[in-house]
């Protein structure tokens, strides 16, 4: 039986929500490995609507372990609030297992990230201004706080004095902010000790037991592709790699016991936050799809920005994470278009190019070339199959499909649970 890989082929909310869900009955487990409470995934199930921040999206499907791996930085606040709002809708959450490894976001990291990004300006980064980027700062730095340190008073204090001996000095001298206490600090992730407690396991052990014992175990990706630390548009990109290498270093599985990989392309392009976007709109087109698509941030609130399908991108995701497949999403958001613009190239200093450039410049500087596809008016809202939809909306899948480099398997129609369209199964 495989492990897979679930992740984003652009900057993030692709739909990763809704693809994870629909694999999760047939999933044995589902591992976030990467991210923190900076990542949102909205599921639909029937009539409810479910924003997840920090948990795994199987946590919705029966008979599913939803696994928090050691990769992810953990508000604690966060997830014990989440937690209870799932109960209170009825839905059980004692299967959680939380990574000992994983780190905590403690309050001193959401102080020095709002204080860094204000003192910014407008170099600002556009972080969600929730500590994700210095937790992942202190755990490089080999200063972080872990989950297991909250069952160890003594060593819990040694840690989060040490942290806060550079951090203080910091929030005082540069940013004129109170010095943080270290027993304030102390108290407060101690009142979660007890709560979080049974949740705790060696979850590295876990999974590759699972694997050994023919388990189907999904891996799923916080943000997208081109927002990873090392293969995203830097610096305007997460603290962490939500890449297909991301799951081995992330949740503690080899390279060797994954066996599909599959990315998340939305029908058409959003991202969240600063940084160089070629296909943006600012015009009527771009609002409709906003409209249209309820293109909001699930954990930000912040309105995406928005623009049309970029097959640069696609074929660059499917490059840095050996794609294997693509779910493609929200195709029923571009019903009503005559004609639907995707950009096939970048046309940089009068040069057509192909390829996503290596260089930052470069990239600033890309202008799409656009090639033009025939649209479609019909409701595909209620196709079952791919023989369902109208011509030229299947003529625009085929072109995605030819353009990224790997097989569409997937795709949805609509934002229900039952509202997609499936090609080849991912679980052969």
């Amino acid at each position: 039986m495989p492990a897979l890989v679930l992740l984003g082929a652009q900057w993030g909310d692709e739909g990763k929500g809704k693809a994870t869900d629909l694999l999760g009955g047939s999933v044995d487990y589902v591992v976030r490995y990467q991210g923190g409470n900076n990542a949102g995934h909205t599921v639909v199930v029937g009539d409810q609507k479910y924003a997840l921040h920090l948990l795994p999206s199987g946590i919705l499907s029966p008979g599913c372990t939803p696994v928090i791996g050691n990769g992810v930085v953990v508000d604690p606040a966060v997830l014990l609030s989440e937690l209870s709002g799932l109960n209170q809708r009825g839905v059980d959450t004692s299967k959680l297992l939380l990574s000992g490894n994983a780190h905590l976001i403690t309050p001193y990291h959401t102080t020095v990230d709002k204080v860094t990004e204000r003192f910014l300006g407008k170099r600002k980064i556009g972080t969600t201004g929730r500590g994700i980027g210095p937790t992942y700062a202190d755990k490089i730095n080999r200063v972080g706080i872990r989950v297991q340190d909250l069952f160890d008073e003594s060593i819990l204090t040694q840690k989060v004095e040490a942290a806060l001996d550079f951090k203080n000095q910091v929030l005082a001298k540069l940013y004129n902010r109170r010095a943080i206490a270290t027993e304030q600090v102390v108290e407060e992730l101690l009142g979660y000790a007890d709560q979080l407690r049974g949740y705790v396991a060696d979850t590295t052990l876990v999974l590759n037991d699972a694997i050994d014992a023919g388990k189907v175990v999904l891996f799923e990706g916080g943000q997208g592709t081109l927002l990873d630390v090392d293969h995203g548009t830097y610096p305007f990109v997460t603290s962490s790699n939500p890449t297909a290498g991301g799951a081995c270093t992330g949740a503690g599985v080899g390279p060797t016991k994954i066996n599909r990989v599959i990315g998340i392309l939305k029908a058409y392009t959003t991202r969240v936050g600063a940084g160089p976007f070629p296909t943006e709109l600012f015009d009527e087109d771009g609002e409709a799809l906003r409209t249209i698509g309820g293109e909001r941030g699930v954990t930000t609130g912040r309105d995406r920005r928005c623009g049309w399908f970029d097959a640069v991108i696609a074929r660059y995701a499917t490059r840095v994470n050996g794609l294997t497949d693509f779910f493609l999403t929200k195709l029923d958001v571009l019903t009503g278009w005559e004609q639907i613009p995707v950009c096939v190239a970048y046309e940089i200093d009068g040069e057509r190019v192909t390829e996503l450039p290596y260089s930052q410049t470069d990239f600033h500087h890309a202008k799409p070339v656009y090639e033009m596809l025939p649209g479609w008016s019909e409701d595909i809202t209620k196709a079952k199959t791919f023989a369902d939809l109208p011509k030229n909306a299947q003529r625009y899948v085929k072109a995605l499909e030819e353009m990224s480099g790997a097989p569409i398997s997937a795709i949805g129609v609509g934002p229900g649970r039952t509202e997609t369209i499936e090609i080849n199964s991912f679980l052969s």
